[in-house]
């Protein structure tokens, strides 16, 4: 009697899992995690810090002792912008750090301090959730400002008051700017972000960035912020 053969089907490659190698997506911050470090005098108030930057997707938590990576984020905060505090600012920001201050109350003297040793971002402490510190981190290391609405009209007011002194001074001229360089910064100084301001001026997002990248660099300027605070003060806008 002849053996019948017997026919196996080929096998299916299982969809599953074939599926999940190509489609899944890839962990939060996967391979542009931005390093944050955080500086608090008070040890409860950086282990809240930390707990609460933990929950940020994209961000990597690392120690004060290594947190000199150039580029990288730190977290400072203090009650006021006294002189300690502002110390500590100066020599972050010379360690090429980014810097968010986290702060409980500041005089309109101490928020031009702060803006001048190059703080990308300020919060108040009653509004620093996790959410919000994690933006503002986030807005740091991407080289841009981030204040808040109360704080950002203190400095306008402030630097107006500023310039308006110095154009009274004898021989005072004041420097020139481009048209564009004048518009972008003038909608930066009234916190709009670079789409706004594109769409606001029918420029492309990367010109925005292009305008705002040279005149940091021509003015040796160390973020958005510090860009509007100098104009500000040297009557540019």
């Amino acid at each position: 009697m002849r053996e019948t053969a017997r026919v196996v089907p080929p096998q299916r490659p299982a969809p599953a899992q074939h599926a999940t190698a190509h489609t899944a997506p890839p962990r939060a911050g996967a391979g542009a995690r931005t390093s944050v470090a955080v500086h608090a005098a008070d040890p409860i108030s950086r282990a809240g810090a930390e707990a609460q930057l933990r929950q940020c997707p994209g961000l990597e938590l690392a120690e004060q002792e290594t947190a000199g990576t150039p580029g990288a984020v730190t977290v400072v905060i203090a009650e006021a912008v006294d002189a300690t505090t502002t110390a500590s600012l100066r020599r972050l920001v010379r360690g090429d750090q980014r810097v968010v201050l986290v702060v409980e109350r500041m005089r309109e003297g101490e928020l031009l301090d702060a803006v001048e040793c190059g703080v990308a971002a300020i919060l108040w402490r009653r509004e620093a959730t996790a959410a919000r510190l994690g933006q503002a981190v986030l807005a740091a290391a991407r080289g841009d400002g981030d204040l808040p609405a109360d704080l950002l009209g203190r400095l306008i007011a402030q630097m107006g008051r500023l310039q308006r002194s110095v154009q009274k001074l004898p021989g005072y001229t004041p420097p020139g700017l481009s048209e564009r360089e004048s518009d972008v910064l003038r909608l930066v100084a009234e916190g709009w972000d670079t789409a706004e301001i594109a769409a606001k001026l029918s420029y492309s997002e990367r010109t925005v960035k292009n305008v705002l990248h040279g005149l940091t660099t021509r003015l040796h300027l160390r973020n958005r912020a510090h860009a509007v605070a100098h104009a500000l003060r040297e009557g540019y806008i």
